[in-house]
């Protein structure tokens, strides 16, 4: 039986990349609430780290952020991409992997995407769907 899988078998990759992206994400998440980086512009902001992808051959992390409160997404983004090398060997002194991962900041929008679907239901329209229909007895 082949060991190689099909792209489409697990929305978040193999239980590998989930489990190694999972300690990633608990690696960067101490990393930053430890103020580890000294940075004066990530110094005032409390960031999330919900999610880690790990490409399939775990080279590259793709690290999604948030600041508390969603404010200064792009200066905290810019701030964690001039101290990815730090962040990389910290990361690699963490998750014993036989290579560090390169990693990439990225925004992540679930916030935004339910806040969009929440405005989206209590719509007019909607709530006039949802509505129990009187005329049918």
């Amino acid at each position: 039986m082949p060991r190689h899988h099909n792209k489409d078998s697990a929305p978040g990759g193999s239980q590998r990349q989930l489990r190694v992206g999972e300690t990633v994400r608990h690696a960067i998440a101490d990393i930053l609430s430890q103020g580890s980086v000294h940075d004066p512009e990530l110094e005032g902001h409390i960031i999330t780290v919900p999610e880690v992808r790990m490409s399939p051959d775990l080279k590259l992390a793709t690290i999604y952020v948030m600041p508390l409160g969603g404010r200064d997404i792009d200066v905290v983004i810019a701030a964690l991409e001039r101290n990815k090398k730090f962040l990389r060997g910290e990361i690699a002194h963490r998750v014993n992997l036989k290579f560090a991962p390169d990693v990439r900041f990225r925004v992540d929008e679930r916030f935004d995407e339910a806040e969009r679907i929440e405005k989206l239901l209590r719509t007019p329209a909607v709530q006039r769907d949802l509505e129990p229909d009187s005329d049918k007895s």
